[in-house]
């Protein structure tokens, strides 16, 4: 065999080796995904919980996920007056983590007894999503 074609395999095989690798790493990859929610649209309230079977089923034990909730979508958290609490609280037992403004809380005199049990909360949704993507989270904004 010439020396080209021995370098030629040796550069392939390089590379099939590097690709299997890089495959490999991402398959074990622990995906951080903070989502905002601050819509009074139920719509899109569904369609978020859709996005996170979407993140599940891509990514089964391999996603990390927190739902800061503030502004006009503080409802979908409101044990009274959301009608997705089974949803979220069945999301909550996965290890989806929901957290309520408290700006927005005070805003609208909602206490933490009000909201969902499995719900917890943050002083300040947006300063949450600033330190989550300071942390490298993948931020998405759900909605319109």
């Amino acid at each position: 065999m010439s020396s080209f074609f021995k370098t030629a395999f040796l550069f392939l095989l390089f590379v099939v080796l590097l690709v299997n690798k890089t495959i490999a790493q991402d398959q074990n990859k622990i995906h951080n995904v903070v989502m905002q929610l601050n819509s009074a649209d139920t719509a899109v309230w569904s369609g978020m919980l859709g996005n996170i079977r979407n993140f599940q089923k891509v990514w089964p034990g391999k996603v990390k996920i927190e739902v800061v909730v503030h502004g006009k979508a503080l409802n979908f958290l409101v044990t009274s007056k959301s009608h997705l609490v089974a949803d979220i609280e069945a999301m909550t037992k996965q290890g989806v983590v929901f957290n309520a403004c408290e700006n927005t809380m005070n805003k609208y005199g909602i206490k933490k007894e009000m909201l969902i049990p499995s719900v917890s909360s943050v002083p300040s949704g947006v300063a949450e999503l600033v330190v989550k993507q300071e942390e490298g989270w993948s931020y998405l904004k759900t909605g319109y």
